[in-house]
């Protein structure tokens, strides 16, 4: 990752340099104007000499420091580099230490030369500075010329080494621009990913908070009506049974069993709203259970019922444990209430993969098309068997009886369970 300094560093170079090469120039023109003066004098040559220092300076202020840097380089950079070559020419000639002032076209060749012209460029400008080393244009002969070529291929030995130095670093400064600006899209980008990401945890929070209390409501509306809706349901039956008694022993059976009844339920009730397993998980197996369950229910409402439980009957999962037994709870309270039935049984089966339970009575039926959204017992029974995978399956035909079967996988004690 780019440290800060890093990042920072780069920008106050260039402001640096782009300072220094904007100010450089009017410096060096304004010692190469002191010294003609103060070497010629106040003569009408060097006012002529002054006046071009002045076009000069007017040159590079349009066509470098007023000039964005977004044009460079291109045709018009290229043509304000070759017009300061003409100044420096010209005041060269007239005053070899204009020389200083020459040395502006170093600098400015790598921001106005596009390419291999950078060396065409700082190349001729060497020339000039060579021309300016020696006094002026050659007017010697002779034996004078190899040192006069010596002098003007030293400078363009040092140019042109100057210039590919300073090129290979003006295009890494350019590479590292590139590099900082893609950083800065890239942390730009990550900037709004984090923040979507932020809303969309933010959201999946308020769905996980809504669905786990949409979750819990539905767990209390399945004990409620497990437990004391059931229980209620039961009592009323019994407390009517022993209302219509004409036998005392039969009356106070009917509210015996009423009173054993609403001790049950608020047992469940409670266990219920501590989401402890039910009463009689707590204290068997599941067929056990599930024997306790049935016997009870037949004593309750004098209907015999057959439980079988085929395969080798094993530990399941409390919570598969827990929905079978409710399931059977819901079934044979649908079976008290509307079924009018001479005989229930109960099919309990421990299968490799599976384990299923079977409930049929030979009661009046119904239209499996036309019980509503208003049934909350077989809803019930369904919300518990989808929870945990399974599938449950109600057959029924009016006069017929019904069959009801409920299918989970079979997951052992300490395995996971998978709820839906």
């Amino acid at each position: 990752m780019v440290t800060r300094n890093a990042v920072d560093l780069g920008p106050r170079w260039d402001k640096v340099q782009q300072r220094s090469f904007a100010v450089l120039p009017y410096a060096l023109l304004t010692v190469s104007v002191s010294i003609t003066f103060g070497v010629y004098g106040f003569t009408g040559a060097t006012w002529l000499t002054g006046l071009w220092s002045l076009a000069a300076a007017g040159w590079v202020l349009a066509g470098y420091t007023v000039w964005p840097d977004s044009s460079r380089p291109g045709a018009l950079s290229t043509l304000y580099f070759a017009g300061l070559l003409v100044f420096n020419a010209v005041l060269i000639l007239r005053a070899p230490w204009f020389g200083a002032f020459a040395f502006s076209g170093y600098l400015h060749a790598f921001d106005c030369l596009p390419g291999l012209w950078v060396f065409a460029g700082t190349g001729a400008n060497a020339v000039l500075m060579a021309i300016a080393q020696v006094g002026g244009p050659p007017s010697v002969t002779g034996l004078a010329w190899p040192v006069y070529a010596l002098i003007i291929l030293i400078n363009v030995a040092l140019a042109s080494g100057f210039s590919y130095f300073g090129k290979t670093n003006h295009e890494q400064n350019l590479t590292r621009k590139k590099i900082i600006a893609e950083l800065e899209k890239t942390n730009l980008r990550l900037a709004a990913a984090l923040a979507e990401n932020a809303g969309l945890h933010e959201q999946l929070l308020t769905q996980a908070r809504e669905a786990g209390m949409l979750d819990e409501r539905q767990r209390m509306a399945r004990e409620i009506h497990d437990t004391i809706a059931q229980g209620l349901a039961g009592i009323i039956t019994q407390l009517e049974a022993a209302a219509q008694a004409a036998d005392p022993e039969q009356r106070k059976r009917h509210q015996d069993n009423a009173v054993e009844l609403a001790r049950d339920s608020l047992t469940e009730a409670r266990r219920s709203v501590r989401a402890v397993r039910p009463e009689p998980l707590a204290q068997a197996r599941l067929p056990e259970a599930m024997a306790s369950v049935v016997q009870r229910w037949s004593h309750l409402n004098a209907v015999p019922v057959e439980l079988t439980t085929t395969g080798t009957a094993r530990p399941m999962h409390p919570e598969v444990e827990v929905t079978l037994l409710r399931t059977a709870q819901e079934a044979l309270a649908n079976v008290a209430k509307h079924a009018r039935a001479s005989r229930v049984g109960l099919t309990l089966s421990y299968m490799e993969d599976l384990i299923t339970l079977d409930v049929r009575d030979d009661g009046v039926g119904f239209a499996v098309d036309a019980v509503g959204s208003d049934s909350f017992g077989l809803e019930a029974m369904r919300q518990r068997v989808d929870r945990l995978a399974g599938e449950l399956v109600v057959e029924s035909t009016p006069g017929s009886g019904t069959a009801i079967s409920a299918s989970l996988p079979a997951v052992d004690v300490g395995e996971p369970v998978s709820t839906a």
